[in-house]
């Protein structure tokens, strides 16, 4: 899928949960809902851009989000460690 298309839809689901009062209740829905509902080579290519681009195009709160909180979105790549679904 195409970077821009990851960014845009991570910055739709960061519009809806940055309205939360809470902000660590937010910032938890935006990577909860990456990591239940995203397949794994959408979160491995996001992960990817996050890493390398200094300039990521995610709104604020939703890159203070995936950065804050990886292990509840990112992908293991350690052997012999499951992921949420196949590649």
């Amino acid at each position: 899928m195409d970077i821009n298309s990851l960014v845009a839809m991570a910055n739709r689901i960061g519009e809806f949960f940055d309205a939360f009062p809470d902000i660590q209740e937010g910032m938890q829905g935006v990577v909860g809902h990456i990591g239940d509902n995203w397949e794994v080579r959408m979160r491995l290519q996001l992960a990817a851009h996050l890493d390398a681009t200094a300039q990521t195009g995610l709104t604020p709160f939703v890159e203070r989000a995936l950065r804050t909180i990886p292990d509840r979105w990112r992908v293991a790549l350690t052997p012999g460690v499951r992921t949420s679904s196949p590649l």
